[in-house]
């Protein structure tokens, strides 16, 4: 077996690329995440700053000789101050007045040479820029103007590594565990999940094992809630059951056909061999040899049979149409069977409509399958009781033929059955000969016709089949 038609179960198959999918996507949203939390930070972290900025402007307005300089205490407001930034945060902090000059460096950090800070900055309209320190560090500068009297004396300029302003290393161990754990619970939910959809699909693998070697003592789970699952499960438990009802009718099948043409072949070499011995002579003899013809005719009917209904079932019917009136076709099949038929213990009751109403359909074909039915309705009565012929509007395209009789009935678990060909009801296979090809033979021939076959009611004193047919259509 080749590498590439190895198999793998259902659950790993689902599970390893639900993961796989899973991973990847959390991958997308780590980036994305990542992305969107630096972009906060910065923003949140600039907010404060311009805070920071906006509180040392506040305070630090004082006039002294004509100048502005510090309040009192203002540069231990500011060390206190800085930690409402961010404890790893270490702002460079510059007063300027409006000419640029430094009036205090409160940290004294000076990442700059010069002396006086470049006034392009500070005359700059944005209050937040992005600039690169002479050391090549990127960094932002916030700038918060000084006002006195409405008008601008100095600045406050804050300025910050952007990689203290994006660092977030609290937040990437917060995310990272958030998607691990995600990963995870996902993992473990479809494998649950998983594991219960596949072990029903399971068991009907192994089932059909069991099938495939004839073996049908197997059970299915019942309670299945997912539908998909269960039309299955349910589906392939149907299907088991009418394989070992077909399996058994298959052994049936074989002892009726074997009965049956056994039962003929040993009459006909005793009757034979009995003519050939002198056993019999004259009209004895001429009687045996007709009783044998009769019984070889049988045997050819049989086989005939046989042929005729498996060539039928692999290709079609073979049907010739031509439009009929109903009730001149039927009064005629009808009166034929009666004439064949002619018993006083059995009484058959014709009812036509009572307009001309056409068909199309083949007479031959038609006539096979009434006297069919009309057959095993006295096989059923054993030659006596009351027999019914009912032609009648079914619906507005269909003309419907019931065929009913007033005997047993037919056994509730055998009306699934006897449409399937050679099956014989228990009543019938002890005391009628037949391979069982009646119903299902003459439900083919009225499918071919456009129609159908169905068994409409059986119980105790009445049984009622009814055979559909298609009105012709001007």
């Amino acid at each position: 077996m080749n590498k590439s038609d190895k198999k793998i179960s259902l659950l790993r198959y689902w599970t390893t690329r639900y993961l796989m999918t899973l991973v990847i996507g959390l991958i997308v949203v780590g980036i994305v995440s990542v992305f969107w939390l630096r972009q906060t930070n910065l923003e949140h972290r600039l907010d404060m700053t311009k805070y920071l900025g906006q509180e040392i402007a506040d305070r630090f307005v004082e006039e002294q000789s004509g100048e502005t300089v510090p309040q009192e205490g203002i540069f231990d407001y500011i060390q206190q101050r800085q930690n409402i930034l961010d404890t790893e945060l270490d702002p460079i902090i510059y007063i300027v007045d409006r000419n640029g000059r430094i009036l205090s460096n409160p940290f004294e950090r000076n990442p700059f040479t010069f002396e006086i800070f470049p006034v392009s900055i500070l005359e700059n309209e944005n209050n937040v820029q992005r600039l690169r320190l002479e050391s090549g560090e990127e960094s932002y500068l916030v700038k918060t103007p000084i006002m006195a009297e409405d008008v601008i004396v100095g600045w406050v300029v804050v300025i910050q590594s952007a990689n203290q302003l994006t660092q977030m290393n609290e937040e990437f161990r917060l995310l990272a565990i958030m998607l691990v754990s995600l990963a995870l619970i996902g993992w473990a939910v479809i494998y649950v999940l998983s594991r219960k959809l596949s072990r029903p699909i399971q068991d009907v693998a192994t089932a059909a094992k069991h099938v495939q070697e004839q073996d049908y003592d197997f059970t299915l789970p019942a309670n299945i809630k997912e539908q998909e699952v269960h039309e299955l499960v349910h589906s392939f438990r149907e299907m088991s059951g009418r394989l070992q009802e077909l399996e058994k009718l298959r052994s049936e099948l074989l002892a009726g056909v074997t009965h049956e043409l056994k039962t003929p072949v040993t009459s006909m070499t005793g009757l034979i061999q009995a003519v050939r011995d002198d056993v019999v002579s004259g009209e004895e003899a001429k009687e045996f040899l007709d009783v044998s013809l009769n019984e070889a005719n049988r045997m050819k009917t049989m086989v005939a049979d046989l042929l005729e209904f498996n060539s039928f079932a692999a290709y079609s019917v073979p049907i010739s149409k031509e439009e009929h009136d109903i009730n001149t076709l039927l009064k005629e099949i009808i009166h034929q069977w009666e004439v064949a038929n002619d018993e006083e213990t059995l009484q058959l009751s014709l009812h036509l409509l009572e307009e001309a109403v056409y068909v199309s359909v083949d007479s031959l074909r038609l006539q096979q399958i009434i006297v069919n039915l009309l057959n095993n309705a006295k096989q059923a009565l054993k030659g006596e009781g009351n027999m019914d012929a009912v032609l009648y509007h079914k619906d507005p395209s269909t003309i419907g033929i019931d065929i009913i009789d007033n005997g047993p009935g037919i056994a509730e678990e055998e009306k699934h059955l006897i449409f399937e060909r050679f099956f014989r009801g228990e009543n019938k296979k002890y005391d009628t000969h037949g391979l069982g090809l009646g119903l299902p033979f003459s439900k083919m021939i009225a499918r071919s016709m456009e129609g159908d076959l169905v068994l409409t009611e059986s119980a105790p004193g009445r049984t009622v089949f009814t055979l559909e047919l298609p009105k012709h259509q001007e």
